[in-house]
């Protein structure tokens, strides 16, 4: 209990660093609630004086009218300071949530590959879109009514204790049931909402997970199994959020019925003093109408403390994601220009988990402009290779050089500026094939970009889509086949022409012929440039000046094509278990 206590008044500290900057915006936001409220309760004096002027039927005092001028005017300036107030609370709570959200989104750039990899994406999303509007519904909900809330009660009390201090007594009395009932509410509902909102975030991951793979759902007639999952994390979602709810649903009638107690005790009080003639009926009208001001703000501050358990629930997941530690920079001491493409690995060990080891004293030479093909079974440690040279997790132990200096000792951008690569898993933006081709070199010229794409073969495809290069393509570049997204992302590669090169099936999406021609494309775009091909289909790598053979984080065979099939090893089972009997 003393732990979420304690998790609770972290987060309102870390959400009041984020206000500080607007403090101006906060302050002119507090005196419109103060003079709005103030403005609120001399209406009901100045009603209280007017009902005081009507002796009887008939029997009016003509005063009555400029005070009932005076209540119109006054109902009509509080109308604009609570407006002005409303856009003040507005600004400042969309501001924050845009800084948190920048910088939710600025952290998921920085933070390392494994954190992604081991979280949820469908969370990582949630917590940036949905736990954020949920924050920003708290604290809108919190500048709006909590502000004028506290205001209201305080002034409240002034003006009551100014007109009977025995009736005000009363009223403060009763008021400690009302804050009793909104701090026990408060204490349950935290912890329901913070795992409301994880259930939410595990939720959401499994729509994107399924909507991203319905092929695959449908092809192994896998939506009953998909529905039944679907449904155990609805039904956890619906049973925590109702019981969230429920204890949230409490707030308003318990706090209504401790009104009611406090509006009776007011009013036969009040009665007592008026029959006794120390008090006038316009003034008991004053104070029942203040009675009913004074009881309604815990009303909303109680709704307020709910909703504000849930935003701050929410905020905890946002601010957890936003101190995740980012990937670290070690001290930079080299810039790595105009490489020339030399690697050298050096007694490198890595392994993701550290009870299951993967790469141990793993040693490789590489001479600039030689072409590297790593071939092996999978779960050899192929792509890691690739995650190591281009620093998306450091090695445990050992160096990786580029022309003799340790990445390490290089920022990370400097080193993957001098490295191009295309994945078996492609990915497009949304926006034009045009954006999408230059994002590498966003000051390409036109001509440059279409040049690479016709280097590439997607120019002809490209020039048949409704509006060319400028033509949009949705999430993925959904609207084009696989092939064609490969083509592109080989053509984002050409347009750059750094000095190394990394190529992880990259032609596994595309037919026969185009492939022949992609590969004539590579082997011009390869010249004196150092490349490392991820293959699983060994005629693409027959050409490499070095093949090497992994197993188990170990290179077990090493050599050109020719040498390896003559050692009969491996290399020669895997190569003619896919070509044996093609050939004969």
């Amino acid at each position: 209990m003393e732990n979420k206590k304690n998790t609770s008044k972290a987060t309102i500290q870390k959400v009041l660093t984020y206000i500080k900057q607007y403090r101006f915006l906060l302050f002119c936001s507090i005196l419109l609630a103060f003079l709005s409220v103030l403005l609120t309760l001399y209406i009901p004096v100045v009603v209280g004086n007017a009902i005081d002027k009507i002796v009887g039927p008939g029997k009016v005092d003509q005063t009555i009218i400029p005070l009932l001028i005076r209540i119109v005017i006054v109902a009509f300036i509080t109308a604009f300071f609570q407006w002005i107030m409303n856009t003040i609370n507005n600004k400042i709570t969309y501001q924050v949530v845009q800084d948190i959200r920048n910088e939710a989104f600025e952290k998921i750039q920085k933070i390392p590959l494994k954190y992604i990899d081991a979280q949820s994406h469908g969370d990582i999303v949630s917590r940036v879109i949905a736990d954020v509007d949920q924050f920003a519904d708290g604290l809108l909900m919190g500048f709006t009514q909590l502000f004028t809330g506290v205001v209201t009660i305080l002034a409240t009390l002034l003006f009551m204790f100014s007109i009977n201090i025995w009736i005000a007594f009363v009223v403060v009395l009763l008021t400690p049931l009302s804050l009793f009932v909104a701090r026990f509410i408060s204490g349950k509902t935290y912890h329901l909402f913070l795992k409301q909102s994880e259930t939410r975030g595990e939720q959401t991951s499994l729509v994107e997970e399924l909507v991203g793979n319905q092929q695959v759902v449908k092809a192994y007639h896998h939506e009953k199994e998909a529905m039944e999952q679907f449904d155990e994390i609805n039904e956890r979602l619906a049973e925590c959020s109702l019981q969230a709810t429920f204890f949230s649903s409490l707030t308003n009638p318990v706090t209504r019925f401790l009104n009611s107690v406090v509006y009776a005790g007011v009013g036969l009080t009040g009665a007592y003093f008026a029959i006794g003639g120390m008090l006038t009926v316009g003034e008991l009208s004053c104070f029942l109408s203040y009675a009913n001001q004074y009881t309604k703000p815990f009303n909303e501050i109680s709704g307020v403390i709910t909703e504000l358990q849930n935003a701050l629930a929410c905020a905890a997941r946002v601010f957890a994601l936003i101190e995740e530690e980012p990937e670290r920079e070690t001290e930079v001491t080299c810039r790595l220009q105009n490489a020339t493409g030399k690697v050298d690995l050096e007694h490198v060990s890595f392994s993701y988990v550290p009870e299951k080891k993967l790469i141990q004293d793993f040693n490789l030479s590489v001479k600039p402009g030689q072409r590297i093909a790593i071939v092996g079974p999978t779960g050899c440690g192929k792509t890691t290779m690739i995650n190591l040279l281009m620093r998306f997790y450091d090695v445990d132990q050992g160096s990786i050089k580029i022309d003799g200096v340790d990445i390490r000792d290089i920022s990370r951008k400097d080193l993957r500026s001098n490295f191009g690569m295309v994945l078996q898993e492609t990915w497009l933006k949304t926006g034009t094939i045009l954006e999408n081709i230059s994002m590498g070199k966003p000051n390409a010229t036109r001509e440059e970009i279409i040049q690479a794409a016709k280097d590439s073969h997607a120019h002809n495809f490209i020039k048949r889509l409704p509006n060319g290069y400028d033509t949009v393509i949705g999430e993925s570049g959904a609207s084009l086949s696989q092939g064609q997204k490969q083509l592109l992302c080989i053509a984002r590669v050409m347009l750059c022409l750094p000095p190394i090169l990394i190529l992880d099936e990259a032609t596994s999406s595309i037919d026969t012929r185009t492939e022949v021609k992609i590969q004539e494309a590579f082997s011009h775009m390869m010249q004196g440039r150092t490349s490392f091909i991820v293959a699983h289909r060994l005629s693409t790598i027959r050409e490499a000046d070095v093949i090497l053979v992994m197993k188990d984080g170990n290179i077990i065979e090493q050599g050109n094509h020719d040498t390896l099939l003559a050692q009969n090893g491996f290399y020669a089972n895997l190569y003619n278990s896919q070509f044996a009997t093609t050939e004969s």
